[in-house]
């Protein structure tokens, strides 16, 4: 049974004491969100993680596939909101892929004027993304939460690129599908699975992968949810909400019941938080390959090799962090 709310909200409040103590203790990662932010939602409740996770030291958001302007005025938006305007922004190449850009928040930021955003605003993302690494003192996270083409672009273009990152990714399905069942072509592989495969290849530091057997089944529902709908004195939560209102109705699936009452799958959230973290999750080291299709085939003999979060230790305990972090800012 869920706790009351306002255990929940107490509970945010002590999690944000935690939280803070623990940044203040260590050195924060230097990270990179690579996303196409503007089609499905999670990736606007994955950037929103990202900010209230105090572990992290979000540099620069990388806009990616298809209409990557349209993608950055989604993450301006969302970052102003927040309070974090030193966040730059990087725009990556309009490359064609597979589907064109649905741009499900089109009216959520159709009066968005780019050049007004206060931060740094890149128009050439991967000159941005190699500057900032090559700067770095020390490696920086990559966080890919979206088709890769301009990722791809970006490590053959400076091949010391990925040799100084760590990429942390949403990827692949391996035992389990959509929805729970097979496993079938992941939409950030089957939209450039060529992309994808130069990426693998680009020689990280170490790769960890959530692929659907993990992040396809994570969501808030409940009084998680209700707490985050409710939280309309938060700038970035109410930011969030409303542009979920956007996104919602123009789902044919989704149900009026169904956006009241939960989040929809969190895919990316998980990513975001195998970047500081692996404890609530078991990870297994895979060979596998990348066929057209976008399929991820287990194989001995397999072109690429990660890590993978294949299975989850304590899913509701990430539940529970997820909420406890949005809520704490």
């Amino acid at each position: 049974m869920l706790k009351p709310l306002r255990h929940l909200l107490c509970s945010a409040a002590l999690v944000a004491v935690v939280l803070s103590a623990a940044s203040a203790a260590g050195a924060r990662t230097p990270a990179v969100i690579v996303t196409d932010a503007g089609t499905d939602i999670d990736d606007s409740w994955a950037i929103a993680l990202a900010i209230r996770s105090p572990e992290l030291d979000l540099k620069l958001v990388l806009t990616d596939a298809g209409d990557t302007t349209y993608r950055a005025k989604v993450v301006a938006r969302l970052l102003e909101a927040a309070g974090r305007s030193n966040v730059a922004i990087g725009v990556g190449e309009d490359v064609a892929s597979k589907g064109e850009t649905l741009e499900t928040l089109a009216p959520w930021v159709a009066g968005y004027d780019l050049g007004k955003y206060p931060g740094k605003v890149r128009r050439d993302g991967i000159a941005a993304l190699a500057e900032l690494v090559a700067a770095s003192d020390g490696p920086v996270t990559v966080i890919a939460i979206g088709p890769v083409p301009s990722l791809a672009l970006a490590v053959k273009r400076f091949p010391a690129l990925a040799p100084k990152c760590r990429f942390v990714g949403m990827y692949g399905s391996f035992d389990v599908g959509y929805g729970g069942g097979a496993p079938s072509p992941e939409t950030n592989v089957r939209v450039d699975p060529a992309g994808f495969r130069t990426v693998l290849g680009a020689g990280w530091r170490d790769i960890l992968l959530t692929p659907l057997d993990t992040c396809g089944s994570v969501g808030l529902a409940g009084e998680r949810y209700h707490a985050i709908w409710s939280a309309t004195g938060d700038p970035l939560l109410r930011e969030l909400i409303e542009s979920y209102c956007i996104f919602a109705p123009r789902q044919t699936w989704m149900t009026c019941d169904y956006f009241a009452t939960r989040s929809t799958t969190l895919f990316d959230c998980v990513a975001v938080y195998l970047a500081y973290s692996e404890d609530l999750v078991e990870v297994e080291t895979l060979t596998f390959d990348v066929d057209d299709a976008g399929f991820t085939r287990k194989s001995a003999h397999g072109a690429f090799k990660a890590r993978v979060a294949m299975r989850w230790r304590n899913r509701d305990g990430f539940e529970a962090e997820l909420a406890g972090r949005l809520l704490a800012p």
